[in-house]
C-alpha cells in the first residue's frame, strides 16, 4: 500500500470514528499517523531532480506576497493591475502556467507579489504542479487567496484543506506549547492550564507513535491534540491569510457575502473596486513600519525608508544601515509617536514606531 492509499484509509477511519471520551486516544494516534505520511509525501523524490522540474523566485524587497486561488478567479488581472507586470489573464483556465512576479510599491515599501498558478483539488499530493505551488506560498509572510464569490465557501475551504495539510497555518498564531526532547529520564509532562483537549496518556502516546521516548512537554494553553503534533514535527509554517472575492459584482459587498467574514474584504479587478482598501489591509497583516534617518545639521531624508517590521529596535535599524554601526552605537535621538518628547534620547532597546525619525551618534 502507497502513501497516497494509506493517507486515504487513515482519513476515512478518522471521518467515521466518532468523538468522545472513548475515542480520543485513538483519534490522537490516527491523527499522529497521519501527519507523519503527510510528511514524508512532501519529501522531495531522488527521481524527480530533474532540471526545469519546480518553479521558484528569489526573495526580494521589503516583504513577500503570494497570490493562491482557484484557476480563472482573478489573480493575473489583479497583479496587472497592482504592479507594472503583465501576466496574461484569459477566460479558459490555467492561463498563469509558472510563478510570475510583481513590485506594489507603497508606503515606501516594495512589497512583492507572485502570481501562482492556479490550485486544484489534490494540489498537496502533487496535481497539478501543486506541491511546487505550496513550497513557493510558504516561503511568503502572507497569503493572498483570491475567491470567486459565486461559489460561496467551497473554494475557501478546499484551498484550507490543501494548505493545512502541507503545514501551512492559516490566521493562527503558534501553539504555546515548550517542547524539549531529551537523552533520558522518560516524558515529563506539565501544564499551566486546564487542559480539556489532551491530557498526559494522550501526550504519551502520540510522542511514543513518533518514537519519541524521553522528553519535556509543558503546556502553556489548553491546545488540541493537532496542534501538540503541529510543535512535535517542527516545520509549520503559520502566516496571515487575506480572503479577497476578486469577481465579485459591483453590488455585492462583505456584508451580503457573510462566507467571507473574517480577515476578508471583496474587491473587482475589472471595475477597479476597493483596491485602495486592499492594499491598506495587506499592509496591516504584514505589519510594516517605515523609519526615516537624519544626519545631524540636516533635515530628514523622507525619500528613503527603511522598512522593518512592526516591534523593531534601534538595534534592528543599526543593522540595517551597516553591520558594524550597532558595536560604534553610542545613543540615538528619535522624533516621533515612540517618544514621550521629541527628541528623545534612546538606547538600543528602544522600539521604534512608524514614520519615527532617528539621528544615530557614534562612539
Amino acid at each position: 500500500m502507497g502513501i497516497l492509499e494509506k493517507i486515504s484509509e487513515i482519513e476515512k477511519e478518522i471521518a467515521r470514528t466518532q468523538k468522545n471520551k472513548a475515542t480520543e486516544y485513538h483519534l490522537g494516534l490516527l491523527k499522529a499517523k497521519l501527519a507523519k505520511y503527510r510528511a514524508q509525501l512532501l519529501e522531495p523524490s531522488k527521481s524527480a531532480s530533474s532540471k526545469g522540474e519546480g518553479f521558484d523566485v528569489m526573495k526580494s524587497g521589503d516583504a513577500r506576497v503570494a497570490l493562491i486561488g482557484f484557476p480563472s478567479v482573478g489573480k493575473s488581472t489583479f497583479l496587472s493591475l497592482m504592479t507594472s507586470t503583465a501576466s496574461e489573464a484569459a477566460s479558459y483556465e490555467f492561463t498563469t502556467l509558472t510563478c510570475i512576479p510583481g513590485v506594489i510599491e507603497y508606503k515606501g515599501a516594495n512589497i512583492q507579489l507572485l502570481d501562482l498558478p492556479g490550485i486544484i483539488e489534490g494540489a498537496a499530493q502533487g496535481r497539478g504542479r501543486g506541491r511546487q505551488v505550496i513550497a513557493v506560498a510558504r516561503t511568503a509572510d502572507v497569503v493572498v487567496m483570491m475567491l470567486d464569490a459565486t461559489k460561496g465557501d467551497v473554494q475557501r475551504s478546499l484551498l484550507e484543506k490543501e494548505l493545512e495539510s502541507v503545514g501551512i497555518r492559516l490566521n493562527k498564531h503558534k501553539p504555546n506549547i515548550y517542547f524539549k526532547p531529551k537523552k533520558g529520564g522518560g516524558i515529563s509532562f506539565n501544564s499551566t492550564v486546564t487542559l480539556t483537549q489532551c491530557s498526559e496518556k494522550l501526550v504519551q502516546l502520540i510522542l511514543h507513535e513518533y518514537k519519541i521516548f524521553n522528553a519535556e512537554v509543558l503546556f502553556r494553553e489548553d491546545c488540541s491534540p493537532d496542534e501538540f503534533i503541529d510543535v512535535i514535527v517542527g516545520n509549520r509554517v503559520y502566516m496571515p491569510c487575506l480572503y479577497v472575492s476578486g469577481m465579485v459584482a459591483q453590488a455585492v459587498w462583505v456584508e451580503e457575502v457573510p462566507w467571507l467574514r473574517p480577515h476578508s474584504l471583496s474587491s473587482n479587478c475589472g471595475m477597479k473596486l476597493n483596491l485602495d482598501y486592499l492594499l491598506e489591509m495587506l499592509w496591516e497583516y504584514l505589519a510594516l513600519t517605515c523609519i526615516y534617518t537624519k544626519k545631524r545639521g540636516q533635515r530628514p531624508d523622507f525619500t528613503d525608508a527603511i522598512i522593518l517590521r512592526k516591534g523593531a529596535s534601534v538595534e534592528h535599524v543599526c543593522h540595517r544601515i551597516h553591520r558594524s554601526l550597532a558595536s560604534q552605537f553610542k545613543y540615538a535621538l528619535v522624533w516621533g509617536t515612540s517618544t514621550k518628547y521629541s527628541p528623545q534620547r534612546v538606547g538600543l532597546t528602544h522600539t521604534m514606531e512608524h514614520e519615527d525619525v532617528i539621528q544615530i551618534v557614534k562612539k
